[in-house]
């Protein structure tokens, strides 16, 4: 067993050595060396090293080399675990050197110091008992005198002087000693036995013969020594600096706790920043807020408390610590509860509320799944906020509604920053802050309606809040910290589609609530507005009755729409004047006939005109699609006395101007089929009319209708009074389908209109149409304006027979003009 002893001692004596000059003739090594084999040491040639020696075979060995010429050779073991090694074992090179000292010690064990002189190759052994003796080889030294040779062993110089300035603790003596080496070998040697640190590291270096190839190695080992001392001291430093930064600002907060005392605010103003840092350690922050909070609850701690800062740190900080960061609700999802409670909310509504379970099932078997963003897309009035409660109600959760119709401002949705005057937090973190919860149901209410300006674009800023794979990480420009959002459920509602940014559409899973039917509004109105209106107006349900008939009269009459608001409205009338007659000494219950309601709500606003208004040709009735519902349109033609000119008229857009003057131009192509005189457009205007012409218009769906309007008014055929039609049209007669079909039946049926014409691939979305809607109607589905014509134009009227005789002719014609 041997080790390398450390000290400055032994390098010392090694420089020592190193500058001897090396006169005479060199060392002559006999013929059989023994060998000494050492475990975690390797020796280079000329310089002194101490070994420790405790094998019996290794010490029987120093005795005898020390009788004899004190020369043995050093060679490194492969493996350290082999306590009997054998020449297999070692290490084909090694080093001839020669005892210098010798000591032994109680324990046993030997203390050498040995002065390598030569590198050798072990050839054949000789002897193993008592200890190895081997044949050996003289390894000669690569040494070249070149101007390269000179600057590596300068840059080796260069770069000792550089660790040397790096090791505070280095003696000055040994860089002296070691920049005075004159031989590059001797050199090379002592870097290495100083800079390499593993055995098997050394011996690798010991093997080399080449002098150049020594230095080269040694340069890069030492730059790359040089890095990690640098970085080393850089780290050391910079620890130092932190270290003695803490205890300045220590004494500083120590100073300044004094100052304040002298100045009497100590107690308040320590006990706000006490109260504020155990607020902090509740709040269960992430670590990049908790980061935030404490740097700035620091900088509050250098303020004076009247100072402007002060002021806006301490927000800052109150609305960290408000926010939910780890405060949520437990989910209690119960499939049967859930539906029994949309069912208690709402009536009907079968789709949506089918979807909305579906949701909840996903969430039961998956809490953490993100799922989609729910949109619900209707008319006023329809119940999409109010199943955004429910839907809160049936989780558990707390609910939250913001309304962004009309915000401009994209800091509404991701704040300002603080660098502003007065600044806050974006609707979103105000919402979340007022929940308490970090997973309400969040309700975005009027998406639809959004507004961009100057001042930025909401919708976009939205993008991020409702994409569940990004905005686990939405940073607010007030907070400037990262708040998870992906456990809030975002509902949001809009009326329609059309004005929702494209990228923001596609984030979300549309729900169509597409309005109510009369019957469905009197089941409404029973179960819950009349109960709802007597209590707000102090009554109870029993003191006012509505028979069905006025109820229905109240529906059809007195409001036209797809939604309940109005008709609510018309009930809370009627609940006022029963309240005043309650008030006024009136007992027993109130019922409400149908004549009964012009006193309570005045002359009827609405009447189902369709039979009067097609008692002339040239008015057809269309379907059309508004944000409010589907209605019934009207569009009239009439011709005058003129010349190929085409008027239109009610607040058209281009796209349906140009529909009225496709019709027109396929009435022209087919009038010879019509019965219509091939010249009518010579000598006549064509006049198109929309009522309501307050009301801009637009779309290609009326095409059918105006092309119907203008063939009974050409053919004299009346347009049948229980039809109407909707569809796009071509210059070749083809019917193609068009949007908003369910809107637009349900408007149709509220109209009292009886056969609905469709374009034949609108077959399809009746699907989502509620049965009881489609058993009262009837559907024709057409491809081609003729089986439009057909289906919606009456038969001609039949041609009275002209008289023959003149008499007769006199008489008739008197007949016609009384």
């Amino acid at each position: 067993m041997s080790e390398q002893g450390e000290g400055e001692a032994s390098v010392l004596d090694a420089l020592d050595e190193a500058e001897k000059p090396r006169g005479g003739a060199p060392r002559a090594l006999p013929a059989a060396l023994p060998i000494l084999p050492l475990k975690n040491t390797v020796v280079f040639p000329h310089l002194p090293t101490p070994l420790v020696v405790g094998r019996p075979s290794s010490i029987r060995l120093i005795d005898d080399v020390m009788l004899k010429d004190r020369t043995v050779g050093l060679v490194l073991q492969k493996d350290p675990a082999v306590d009997e090694p054998k020449q297999g074992d070692l290490h084909a090179v090694g080093t001839a050197a020669v005892i210098q000292k010798m000591l032994k010690f109680p324990d046993g064990t030997i203390r050498v110091l040995v002065t390598g002189f030569e590198r050798i190759r072990l050839t054949r052994v000789v002897r193993s008992d008592p200890y190895l003796v081997a044949e050996v080889g003289l390894l000669k030294e690569e040494i070249e005198v070149s101007v390269e040779m000179e600057a590596l062993v300068k840059g080796l110089q260069n770069q000792v002087r550089r660790v040397l300035s790096l090791m505070p603790i280095a003696s000055e003596e040994i860089g002296v000693a070691l920049l005075n080496v004159d031989n590059p070998a001797r050199l090379a040697d002592l870097v290495a036995s100083l800079l390499i640190r593993e055995a098997k590291d050394k011996q690798e270096y010991l093997e080399i013969l080449s002098v150049k190839e020594r230095l080269h190695r040694l340069i890069r080992q030492m730059t790359r020594e040089i890095e990690v001392m640098e970085l080393g001291s850089k780290i050391q430093k910079d620890v130092q600096d932190e270290m003695e930064k803490g205890q300045r600002e220590f004494v500083l907060h120590q100073q300044l706790k004094a100052i304040q005392k002298e100045l009497g605010a100590t107690d308040e103003t320590e006990a706000t920043i006490e109260k504020l840092q155990q607020e902090i350690d509740k709040a269960g922050m992430p670590p990049p807020a908790r980061e935030a909070a404490e740097r700035e609850l620091n900088r509050l701690r250098t303020m004076p408390p009247a100072a402007a800062e002060y002021i806006v740190g301490r927000t800052y900080l109150d609305w960290l610590i408000a926010l939910p960061w780890s405060k949520q609700t437990e989910d209690k999802i119960d499939l049967a509860e859930a539906r029994r409670i949309l069912d208690q909310d709402h009536y009907d509504l079968k789709i949506v509320k089918d979807r909305i379970l579906e949701f909840l099932a996903v969430r039961k078997l998956r809490a953490e799944s993100r799922g989609p963003i729910l949109c619900f897309v209707g008319p006023p009035g329809t119940g999409k906020t109010s199943l955004g409660k429910s839907v809160a109600r049936a989780m558990g959760r707390t609910f939250y509604r913001l309304s962004l119709g009309g915000i401009r401002d994209e800091a509404e949705i991701r704040g300002h920053r603080r660098t502003y005057v007065g600044s806050l937090p974006g609707q979103i973190i105000q919402g979340l802050r007022r929940c308490g919860s970090r997973n309400p149901v969040f309700m975005l209410d009027e998406v639809d309606k959004l507004g961009y300006d100057f001042r930025g674009d909401p919708a976009s800023a939205l993008l991020e809040v409702l994409d569940p794979e990004q905005n686990s990480t939405f940073v607010d420009h007030y907070l400037d910290v990262p708040f998870d959002l992906s456990r809030v459920m975002f509902i949001t509602t809009a009326n329609i589609l059309d004005t929702i940014p494209a990228p923001l559409r596609d984030r979300m899973e549309v729900l169509e609530l597409p309005g109510y039917i009369e019957e469905e509004k009197m089941e409404i109105a029973r179960r819950y507005l009349i109960p709802r209106q007597a209590s707000e107006n102090g009554i109870k349900p029993e003191d006012v009755i509505i028979e069905d008939q006025a109820l229905s009269l109240i529906i059809t009459r007195y409001t036209v729409e797809a939604g309940l608001r109005n008709l609510e409205r018309e009930i809370a009338k009627i609940g006022r004047k029963v309240a005043m007659q309650r008030a006024e000494g009136g007992t027993g219950p109130v019922v409400i006939r149908p004549t009964d309601l012009v006193s309570y709500l005045g002359p009827e606003r609405f009447s189902r005109e369709a039979t009067e208004r097609v008692k002339v040709p040239g008015v057809a009735i269309g379907l059309v699609w508004t944000p409010f519902g589907g209605h019934v349109l009207f569009i009239e033609a009439t011709r005058m006395p003129g010349g190929k000119r085409l008027i239109l008229t009610g607040q058209l857009g281009d796209v349906m101007r140009e529909s009225a003057e496709a019709a027109l131009s396929y009435i022209r192509s087919r009038a010879g089929d019509l019965g219509i005189d091939n010249r009518f457009f010579e000598r006549s205007d064509i006049h198109i009319h929309v009522p309501a012409g307050a009301v801009p218009k637009d779309g290609p769906s009326a095409g059918v209708t105006i092309a119907t309007a203008l063939a009974s008014l050409l053919t004299g055929r009346l347009c049948r009074p229980d039809t109407a039609m909707t569809g796009e049209i071509t210059l070749r007669g083809k019917v193609l389908p068009v949007g908003g079909i369910k809107y637009k039946v349900l408007g149709a049926r509220r109209a009292g209109i009886r056969t609905v014409i469709l374009p034949a691939e609108n077959e399809k979305d009746l699907h989502d149409i509620p049965q009881d809607v489609l058993h009262t109607l009837t559907f024709r589905f057409v491809r081609t304006v003729d089986e439009v014509l057909e289906g919606a134009l009456q038969p001609p009227a039949r041609k009275t027979a002209v008289p023959r005789t003149r008499a007769a002719r006199a008489s008739a014609r008197a007949g016609a003009a009384s």
